[in-house]
């Protein structure tokens, strides 16, 4: 089994969407955690406000297995095959951590997002403090003063986060 963290991501009709995504991240392991729920500005270009958070969770995949399953699940609920990246999303789901795997390549692992975005960071935060990042030999706490943008405007989404726990 190996230890994985995900970034979930969506702003078309997204509590259904992030409600999908955790129903289904629940199908690989029946104990995963879920961290905060936050509302954040759409980064990179104009559009509606992301859900983003990050869900932590023991697989038996092999990475490329992982990668194509949150592919299918992003496509089973209406992501495009071809989408954009800086575009309305109804599930973006990025693998930030795998292990510990290193990867220059596509999937980029760690994901760079984590030493980026606030987004991405803190919900991994509460999720794994202590974690040692692969490669950097930091844990994931001690880069909150280290992102390109800590100021991003971030809201919790309490009501929403009592929808994921059930």
């Amino acid at each position: 089994m190996t230890r994985v963290y995900l970034g979930v991501g969506t702003n078309i009709d997204r509590q259904r969407h992030a409600v999908a995504a955790v129903t289904e991240l629940k199908k690989l392991d029946a104990n995963l955690q879920v961290s905060t729920v936050y509302q954040c500005p759409a980064s990179g270009f104009e559009g509606a406000e992301f859900f983003n958070f990050v869900v932590g969770l023991e697989v038996s995949l092999e990475l490329d297995q992982l990668r194509q399953h949150l592919r299918n699940l992003e496509v089973q609920y209406g992501r495009p095959l071809d989408a954009e990246k800086n575009k309305d999303r109804t599930l973006d789901i990025d693998i930030l951590l795998f292990g510990e795997e290193v990867c220059t390549d596509k999937p980029q692992l760690p994901r760079s997002d984590i030493f980026k975005f606030n987004f991405v960071l803190q919900p991994l935060k509460e999720l794994c403090p202590e974690l040692v990042i692969p490669t950097d030999g930091r844990t994931v706490h001690s880069f909150g003063s280290r992102l390109l943008n800590p100021s991003a405007e971030m809201q919790t989404s309490r009501l929403y986060q009592s929808t994921l726990s059930d």
